[in-house]
This record gives structure tokens, sequence and C-alpha cells, in this order.
């Protein structure tokens, strides 16, 4: 079974509080978009429970031990039985990117289990295993645009439609770590709700009123992130962002932007949002 396990971008990102947890409340909406990991999936020769997993692609750092792909088979394989597998990732989505890329595989990866050997999961399943294993991973399990609240992994059905607008996203390969970048922030109450401003306001007032509360420390940080998304702006998006904690930026258009030549230095993607 081949899946493609898509990315997702971050529409507008409010930092709220800091839980007693040590986590934060926050609010975003997640938007789903084209650019994708592959995942080849199959049942292994030896039926006998375990998992061979193999990369190729984009490096993907740390042991394959720790791959979420791994510990998902393994929260499954603890409840269920279920055969061995075979997996080949290629990696695709930049990591530490703040577009999803690894809990997207994982999730996909549950759906693609739950498939090659009918396991029956609900729903209700997927989403606990996922939750398990990210904040936004539940996210993918269901892969449509939703308003999500406290960690990240709270969800809320939003009627957002941006079918049809054009998106770009660029990489430029500098990585900005979640801890980093939760450290230069001040938690505040919103001006205003993110549903509201996305359902009530038009897209032409986005680039002043939806922000991304980690932009302010990234781009102090990060001056090239800044830039990348001011390039974006110049070259006709009506709103570009960071996505998530970065450093992914992303423009959006209503036309089909030529931008080769201004992100030569960056990984690219552009596609049309469904």
């Amino acid at each position: 079974m081949e899946v493609f396990a898509n990315a997702k971008i971050n529409l507008g990102l409010h930092v709220i509080e800091k839980r007693p947890d040590g986590y934060h409340n926050i609010e975003t909406v997640f938007y789903p978009i084209g650019w994708s990991d592959v995942l080849h999936v199959k049942p292994a020769a030896n039926p006998a429970p375990g998992i061979s997993l193999s990369l190729s692609g984009i490096p993907v750092p740390g042991d394959v031990d720790d791959n979420l792909l791994v510990k998902a088979y393994k929260l499954v394989s603890a409840d269920y039985h279920v055969p061995g597998v075979e997996v080949h990732l290629e990696k695709r989505v930049p990591i530490g990117a703040g577009l999803g890329g690894g809990s997207a595989d994982a999730a996909f990866f549950l759906h693609a289990l739950n498939n090659i050997f009918e396991l029956g999961l609900a729903w209700g399943e997927l989403h606990h295993y996922a939750r398990q294993l990210g904040a936004d991973c539940s996210f993918f399990i269901a892969n449509r645009p939703v308003l999500a609240e406290q960690k990240g992994d709270v969800y809320e059905s939003i009627a957002l439609s941006l079918a049809g607008t054009h998106i770009a996203v660029v990489h430029p390969g500098i990585h900005v770590s979640t801890p980093e970048a939760y450290r230069g922030i001040t938690p505040r109450q919103p001006a205003r709700p993110l549903e509201e401003i996305l359902l009530n306001e038009p897209q032409s007032r986005w680039k002043n009123i939806l922000v991304n509360d980690f932009e302010t420390s990234v781009f102090a940080a990060h001056p090239r992130i800044a830039q990348l998304k001011q390039q974006m702006y110049d070259a006709g998006a009506f709103y570009a962002a960071m996505s998530g904690s970065g450093s992914a930026v992303f423009g959006l258009f209503a036309q089909q932007p030529e931008l080769n030549e201004a992100f030569s230095d960056c990984a690219m993607w552009q596609g049309e949002l469904r």
C-alpha cells in the first residue's frame, strides 16, 4: 500500500497561557496542504509481530526505534494482534519546519495498519492512539481544517474553505526547536478569537490582523525567516506567515505565482488548497 502523508500549515497561532503541567494553551487553525511524505506499507514475509522500517529522502535524525512509526506500531500491537509489517518512508516534508510531517506519517500509518490488517479500529480509537504520539498527530486522522486549542490537541471543526487558493511553502534549512520558540513567548489573551477573524474578515485584512505569536522572537533570532515572509508579499501573496514554531514560511495567492528564483536557496513546494 502506498500512502501519501500530507503536511499542514497554521493559520494564526496564539499562545494564551502556560499550564500547570508545563505545556501551553494555544489557539490555532490547522489546514491541510498537499506537500507529502510517501509511505510504502506491506505485510512482512514473516507474519510474526514486528516492524521493519527503512528510510530515504531527507535524513531523519535519531535512532530508528524512536521513530513515530515504530512507536505507532507498538501502541497498536500492544492491544491488537498485528502481524509483521515492512515500511519504507520517503521523507519529503522538511523536519522541524512547523509543518507536522512526522505527526502526519504516524497518523497515516495508523490508518494503513487498520486497513491492511482489518483491525476494525473506530475513529475514536485512531484518535486515541494518535494523541499519544504527538500534540498535532490526531489532526491528521480526520485531516480537515480545525480550530485547535489547549495543547493543540483538542479540535473543533471550522467552516473554513480556501479551496482554489494557491500556496507556496519554503523552508530555509534553519532548525527552530519548539523549546527555543516558546522561550521567546510571553503568553497573553488574544485581542480577537481566530475563528472570528478567519470567518468574518476579508482575506485582504488578514495580513494585518492574523498573527503567529512565535514570529516576533523567531524572526529576531533568524532574520532570514522574516525575509522569506516579506518575499512572499513582494511576490503578490495576500497573506504570508511562518507555520507553527517555524521555520517554514508559506504564502497564499489568488493566482499561481512564479517563485523559483526568489527562493532558490530554499526547499519549496507549490500547490493548490482544497
